[in-house]
């Protein structure tokens, strides 16, 4: 090994040392709050970390460490109804779950709150920033799309997709077990790279209440929130997946347009795509993702952030 290589290596693994140390130091505790379960992790900065559909709060796990040593608190949020949690009842899942995270900043009084939302998690992230954009200094979406509908039809509508939407609901909450256990293993082949990964999203699919699921599914697939990102006055970073579409003939060029697209009604925000990690970001291009997350929320007003 060549002296410079060997510097890197030695960076390497004192870095490496700081994130283990700074993880098992921090202090862990879970609390409840309006049907939300939320594990509070380090000091410093509050960081609050949505998972996406029929995740656990555990997507965030890695990323949570990694960002101890920037004095971040991470905020980690365990939604009722996915992967074992306790369902409750309601009408809209997306903006009952959005009005309890706004309440759970204001009444833990989190001063300069990031929210990074993943998927699901990243929509709802888009509708806090919508209804009350005073209330988050930053926002991180990672791979969520302001309106999944027009993801196939460029055209589409949330008119035009309510009875699309409605029949699939309607499918998901009346088929067998069987059937729907093997949709759920179904959905989530291509979502990251790690087979083990793999295991754990279908384990979480069927342990998580199927209401809530489709509830949740129709209300992103049939709500346009385009319209409205033009509220947004929270400087946000979009990070984007699309290897698991290469063989459909998506680029990361094309990918990038389509996300541009999406986000033409959000001032200034900051859209970036991965090279190669599939729809778990967090999982499958941890370093990247941490990078980004790191740099934009360290970034100053008038710094690109």
């Amino acid at each position: 090994m060549n002296p410079l290589s060997h510097s890197r290596f030695l960076r390497r693994i004192a870095l490496a040392a700081v994130v283990m140390v700074a993880a098992g130091a921090a202090q862990a505790k879970t609390e409840q709050f309006q049907d939300l379960t939320i594990e509070v992790v380090g000091s410093g900065r509050p960081v609050l970390m949505i998972p996406g559909l029929n995740s656990a709060g555990e997507t965030w796990r890695e990323t949570c460490a990694a960002l101890q040593a920037d004095k971040v608190q991470c905020h980690i949020v365990q939604f009722p109804g996915f992967a074992g949690a306790a369902p409750i009842k309601t009408e809209n899942f997306c903006e009952s779950m959005r009005d309890r995270l706004l309440a759970y900043i204001k009444a833990r009084k989190l001063a300069r709150p990031v929210v990074m939302g993943h998927s699901l998690g990243g929509f709802i992230g888009l509708e806090m920033a919508i209804a009350q954009p005073q209330a988050i200094d930053r926002l991180v979406i990672v791979d969520a799309l302001a309106f999944l509908g027009a993801l196939q039809n460029p055209a589409a509508t949330a008119e035009s997709m309510r009875p699309r939407t409605e029949a699939m609901r309607k499918q998901m909450t009346e088929q067998d077990a069987e059937s729907y256990h093997r949709g759920v293993a179904n959905a989530v082949k291509g979502m990251t790279l790690d087979e083990k990964r793999v295991a754990t999203l279908i384990e979480w699919g069927k342990a998580s209440d199927r209401a809530t699921t489709a509830q949740a599914m129709y209300e992103m697939m049939s709500t346009d929130l385009r319209p409205q990102l033009t509220k947004i006055q929270t400087p946000t970073l979009v990070l984007g997946s699309w290897a698991a579409y290469a063989t459909y003939g998506a680029t990361k060029e094309t990918t990038t347009a389509i996300f541009k697209t999406q986000y033409a009604g959000l001032n200034g925000v900051a859209i970036e795509v991965s090279q190669a990690g599939y729809h778990f970001l967090m999982w499958d291009d941890p370093t990247w993702l941490q990078d980004q997350v790191r740099g934009f929320i360290g970034a100053k007003a008038g710094d690109g952030g």
